[in-house]
């Protein structure tokens, strides 16, 4: 049996779709807790700004993760590369964030921030989970499934 000892593009996709599942998901509730307490709750914005971020940041997730393998040369595996990794992701992320919000709200004001800000801090704790998660699943488990090998 071979020693697979590189994460494939298969799997930086499923990954990017697994975790755009759980960040919508957050980027959801963030947007609806930050606009209800300011009084301008709003369901559909909400749903705007979690379905702008997932396919944009799909996207963007996918050239994170395979920059990061470049720069490790292997999958962030300590908890100081996933962290550093988690703390690049964030900044690429929020920011991100903040300029769909204040597209999709018509205004770069306190609520893209407040949503922004909060969301810094929830998926910060939400994609090191996820990346503890999926170094759970072994290299080439993904790759021989879909090459229907064991």
């Amino acid at each position: 049996m071979t020693t697979i000892k590189k994460s494939s593009h298969i799997r930086s996709i499923l990954k990017g779709i697994s975790w755009r599942i759980v960040a919508t998901t957050d980027t959801v509730l963030v947007v609806l807790f930050v606009t209800c307490i300011l009084g301008e709750c709003s369901i559909e914005n909400a749903l705007k700004i979690g379905a702008s971020e997932f396919l944009i940041k799909l996207a963007i997730f996918y050239f994170h993760e395979r920059l990061w393998l470049k720069i490790l040369s292997k999958q962030a595996t300590t908890n100081k590369e996933i962290i550093y990794k988690s703390i690049s992701w964030r900044v690429v992320a929020t920011s991100t964030t903040f300029i769909i919000s204040g597209i999709v709200l018509n205004a770069f004001d306190e609520i893209a921030l407040y949503i922004a800000l909060t969301e810094l801090f929830t998926k910060f704790v939400l994609y090191y989970i996820h990346e503890k998660a999926w170094l759970k699943l072994p290299l080439g488990k993904i790759r021989r499934f879909f090459l229907g090998k064991k």
